[in-house]
Parts: C-alpha cells; sequence; structure tokens
C-alpha cells in the first residue's frame, strides 16, 4: 500500500459495480477538498463476510500507513456505524450520502472520541439522487453514470436497502447530459448503473420509466456507439425497454438479471417479486426479439430451507434461461435480515451447491465460447490487448491497442474463460 501521508488518498473499494462507480466521485470530492494523508475505506454490507474483510482491510492500512488518516464509509459504515467507531484504527466514519460531498473531507481533525467519529445521518430521509459525473474506470475504457440508488424492496435476504435508503432517481435530463459530456470525452461506451434499475423514475414527476430513459438517450446522443445496462430485475422491465432491446442496435445485447433462483417456494421465501416460469418467459422473449443477446445472473446457492429438489430448480435454470456468465453467491446469513433466522442449510452442502452451480456455469461459458469461434465482434479495448465484445464477453487481442477504441475481430479460438481474437480494423 503506498505512503499516503502527502499524496491523494488511497481509496480501497469492497463489493458491487456502483460502490467502485462512487469512489470515483469520493476521489473527485477528496481532490476538491484537499484532502491528503489517507485511506478511505468504501465498504460493502452484503454479507458479514464483506464487513470483515472490510475490518481485515483497516487494520492492515494502518500498519502500512501509521500516520494516516483512516477514513470508513459506505454501506456497512452506515448499516453500523459503531462497528467501525469502535476500531482504534479509524479516525472518521462517513455514511453513504457523507462521502460524496467535498465538505464532508475538508479539515478532518485527529483524536476525535467514538461519538464524534461517526457522520451518518438517515438514509431513509433521503429522497434525491443528485447527478454524480463518474469519469470512468476499468482503465477509463468505458464510462459509467449512476441513473439511481436505493431500493425500496425487502428480500429476506438483503441489507443493503438499509444502507442505500429508499429508490431515489435521477431526472433524465440530467442524464443525458451527462452521457452527452462522456461521448463528448472520448468515451465510446457508457454504462447504466443503479441498485434497482428497473425502478427508475417512478420517484419523479410523470413516474417516467427505465425503457424511456434508455430511448432518450438513445435519442439525444446520437454520437453514443454503445449503451450498456447493469444489472436489472427482469419482472420490471416496461414496454419501452423491450422496444429498445428489440430496435436499438447500439444497447448492447447483454443482460444481467437479478435472479437469485430458479425455484418457486425459494423464490417466495426470499420475497422475490417473480416466478420461475416468468423468469424463462423473458429469457425466451427478449431472445426472440434480440437473437444475439447474452444473458447473465445473480443466483444464490443454499437459501435458507432449500431442498435438493429446490436446488435442482435453481441448477435447471442455467440451461432453461440460457445463461452464459453467472455470479454465484454461496448463502451468508446477514445480521438483521428475516433469512438469517430462518432454518440454515449446512455449510459444507451450501459450499458444495456453490461449487455446483459454478461448474454448471462454467458448462454454459464454454458452449457459448465455442459458438462464437468463426465469428465477427466488436471489441471495446479496455488493457491494451484485453477487452469486451458486444455481449461482454472477454476476449484477447492479436495486438496492443489503445483502451477505449473500438475494433472489429475475427474470433478464432478461446482458453475457456475468454475468446483469442485477430483484429481485422480498429474502428473507434
Amino acid at each position: 500500500m503506498p505512503d499516503t501521508t502527502t499524496s491523494r488518498p488511497d481509496i480501497l473499494t469492497f463489493g458491487c459495480r456502483l460502490n467502485a462507480v462512487e469512489s470515483e466521485t469520493i476521489r473527485q470530492a477528496s481532490d476538491e477538498a484537499g484532502l491528503t494523508g489517507a485511506v478511505i475505506v468504501n465498504t460493502c454490507a452484503v454479507t458479514a463476510e464483506a464487513v470483515r474483510q472490510a475490518r481485515q482491510a483497516i487494520r492492515r492500512a494502518r500498519r502500512a500507513n501509521p500516520a494516516a488518516r483512516i477514513i470508513v464509509t459506505g454501506c456497512a459504515a452506515q448499516i453500523e456505524p459503531e462497528t467501525f467507531a469502535e476500531m482504534p484504527e479509524v479516525d472518521l466514519v462517513l455514511g453513504n450520502a457523507e462521502k460524496l460531498r467535498a465538505e464532508s473531507y475538508r479539515s478532518l481533525p485527529f483524536g476525535l472520541d467514538e461519538a464524534e467519529k461517526v457522520r451518518v445521518n438517515d438514509i431513509m430521509e433521503l429522497t434525491e439522487t443528485g447527478a454524480h459525473l463518474v469519469e470512468g474506470f476499468e482503465g477509463r475504457a468505458r464510462a459509467f453514470v449512476q441513473v439511481q440508488n436505493g431500493c425500496d424492496h425487502r428480500c429476506t435476504f438483503c441489507i443493503i436497502p438499509y444502507g442505500r435508503g429508499p429508490s431515489r432517481s435521477v431526472p433524465m435530463g440530467a442524464v443525458v447530459d451527462q452521457v452527452r459530456r462522456l461521448v463528448e470525452g472520448g468515451y465510446a461506451e457508457v454504462v447504466l448503473t443503479g441498485v434497482d434499475l428497473t425502478s427508475y423514475g417512478g420517484d419523479l414527476p410523470g413516474a417516467p420509466r427505465f425503457g424511456a430513459l434508455v430511448r432518450a438517450i438513445l435519442k439525444h446522443v446520437p454520437e453514443l456507439e454503445r449503451l450498456r445496462i447493469s444489472s436489472i430485475d427482469s419482472v420490471e422491465a416496461d414496454d419501452d425497454l423491450m422496444r429498445a432491446i428489440a430496435e436499438e442496435e447500439r444497447l448492447m445485447p447483454h443482460l444481467h438479471l437479478s435472479l437469485q433462483a430458479g425455484d418457486d417456494m425459494i423464490l417466495k421465501r426470499m420475497k422475490r417479486r417473480h416466478s420461475r416460469a416468468q423468469s424463462v418467459g423473458f429469457c425466451e422473449e427478449v431472445r426472440r426479439l434480440r437473437p444475439d443477446v447474452v444473458f447473465g445472473a445473480d443466483l444464490i446457492a443454499g437459501f435458507p430451507t432449500e431442498t435438493d429438489e429446490m436446488f435442482e430448480n435453481t441448477l435447471n435454470i442455467v440451461q432453461d434461461c440460457g445463461l452464459t456468465h453467472l455470479h454465484v453467491f454461496p448463502f451468508s446469513p446477514r445480521k438483521g435480515t428475516p433469512a438469517a433466522r430462518m432454518p440454515q442449510v449446512d455449510r459444507q452442502l451450501v459450499k458444495a451447491r456453490a461449487a455446483r452451480l459454478r461448474g454448471e456455469g462454467d458448462r454454459a461459458l464454454g458452449l457459448h465460447l465455442d459458438a462464437e469461434i468463426g465469428r465477427e465482434r466488436m471489441v471495446l479495448v479496455e488493457t491494451e490487448t484485453t477487452g469486451r465484445t458486444e455481449q461482454f464477453t472477454a476476449a484477447r487481442l492479436d495486438r496492443a491497442l489503445p483502451s477505449g477504441s473500438i475494433v472489429r475481430a475475427r474470433v478464432t479460438g478461446h482458453d475457456g474463460r475468454r475468446l483469442a481474437a485477430d483484429v481485422e480494423m480498429a474502428v473507434a
């Protein structure tokens, strides 16, 4: 870890892509405040393990930087600020709203007691989400725009609504302006991010839906070459979004679905709003509209009360939905959630089921990679010789090219994880 005594803050990020996006806003805010000599830990609260990892990182940061001020923020800090205020290594705890403001990082004193350390307000009182312009990351190949924050749902396994607050949307005009500025700055691909993207607009005048936002961006920023959306809840996909999927070639043919399970009883106990049949039907309809689409999904293995038969239903949904890119999570009880009080599945069985799900994901990915051989794809270069196709499939290129450029490439093979492709021509 670098010496932070006189340098810009070192930011350690845990958890979801939205947290990674917000770390860029934290960097801008702390730079604006002139903060030096600090380590900022942007935590995740999704599992108890995530909190444990954050605490470990804080202790390592103190050992590596004895003179640095350590600031802890993010979802875990919002939900359980006292956990971090009690740590002698921690100088300040900021909430999820406070972390995005430059004033939070100005004139920070040393030696605060536990009560003074905590600057965390009630996030449930928030009614707006600001339009934070993120300059991008992942080698600056693509830019990310946060269009929504928070969640009004209460899935039984999830603590995140208590860290993020109620669903709040960025006004459509502000989003379009951000995207236009990013394109003018040289970005060929923009990714829309949020906690519950498909709930977008419910709190705005006229209650526009997420699909209307997608179509507005593509209409009013014609110079944008690629628009990508992050995880969505398929049951909330509106008609405009489906039309955009069918008609807009610049909307990338990759959807990551928040499925979580493939068994109806488990979905009910999770308090999800979709059924197994709805998930399968959605994937079939999208594939009909956009035959080249590729699906990713979040799936949880070993949710409380899950029987072998219930797990098999989740295992089989990989094939039934035609999933390719899986994010598999072994269930981990999170204190404060209803699922933590349900009858738990044996930990070894949870791990075994997660391993089987990952194996099924590897099989599905392998079939997708095999089918790509010989195809021509447009690859957004991320790091000289690596990039992503339109379907978000990782690819290694046969030559080094500038990050952020788009190239036409012919797929020649794969290594089981990513494609090998020969560049035919640079496009942008």
